[in-house]
């Protein structure tokens, strides 16, 4: 990389952006990190204590989470129901990054990109909020359902995780559609024309020419989508009710309702490894290095 950018710049400034980009790394990525792992290996004590004979490293912080049964479940919860959302939303993005890659004209795909991308000029929190009235119990779905004859009386859709799964995947979809985009249009259409005129079928033809070159993409997609949903505070707190609630509500409340930033550092920590865990998985699983998800 700094080969390529003396070439391009020449040395002074590819040495300048280098040393930029290293200065952002420590300061906004390394430091926050270690200061969190060295609060989560201390206990919660008093400014006068802190320094002191009680001021010592301990994994109680760590061993909090496994003594509490509620929290060990909803933490198990979080991993299962994130990984339910990045699975939706690749089934949902697939057809459309397809559509946009390989169907569409040039004109459609940019309506198409800009119908996606417009939503998203607004605030998330304000984007969620949308999605709590569009699932109301007496909202415009349930009326719109009344009026058609399809249900005799409303339903509850915020009453689970419904609501939640829904909001995420709308939330992340762009995450998922654009490194999906990005792999499919980079496949030569010949390669799909060759696989029909030899007799596969689309979907033959998607599982064994598009998703294989796609898998990049699709790593990339998953990646992104988990460790976002898996983080997620504002979607699980607005959509969610209080039987499903996320693990990053728990770690909120040991930061800013009871005070405890040690205890929160720890279960924050937990997730962090959780998320690096999930990608070394997808990255194992469609046999792809962090070269090919950076392209």
């Amino acid at each position: 990389m700094l080969h390529q950018l003396k070439g391009r710049f020449g040395a002074p400034v590819a040495m300048a952006i280098v040393g930029l980009v290293g200065i952002w790394l420590v300061v906004m990525v390394v430091l926050p990190q270690w200061q969190m792992i060295a609060y989560s290996f201390h206990p919660n004590l008093l400014p006068a204590e802190i320094g002191g004979p009680k001021d010592h490293w301990s994994l109680t912080n760590y061993a909090t989470l496994f003594d509490n049964r509620i929290h060990l479940a909803i933490f198990f919860k979080t991993l299962w129901s994130s990984v339910l959302v990045t699975g939706l939303t690749l089934l949902v993005s697939y057809p459309i990054a397809y559509y946009l890659a390989k169907v569409a004209t040039p004109g459609q795909a940019a309506l198409c990109l800009l119908l996606l991308v417009i939503p998203f000029w607004i605030n998330e929190i304000l984007r969620t909020f949308s999605w709590f009235i569009l699932l109301a119990f007496r909202g415009p779905l349930n009326e719109l359902l009344l009026a058609l004859g399809l249900i005799d009386r409303p339903i509850r859709f915020l009453s689970g995780d419904g609501g939640v799964l829904v909001g995420m995947v709308y939330a992340y979809i762009l995450f998922m559609v654009f490194p999906l985009y990005n792999a499919i249009e980079s496949l030569d259409g010949n390669q799909i024309r060759a696989a029909r005129d030899l007799g596969a079928g689309s979907v033959r033809t998607h599982w064994r020419v598009v998703i294989p070159h796609a898998k990049p993409g699709i790593a990339t997609g998953c990646i992104m989508t988990f460790m976002l949903a898996a983080g997620s505070y504002a979607v699980p707190a607005l959509l969610g009710s209080p039987g499903s609630r996320w693990f990053t509500q728990i770690i909120y409340n040991w930061f800013f309702e009871g005070g405890d930033w040690n205890q929160g550092a720890a279960y924050a920590f937990l997730l962090l490894v959780l998320c690096i865990g999930f990608m070394s998985l997808v990255m194992r699983l469609f046999k792809v290095g962090l070269a090919d998800i950076a392209r």
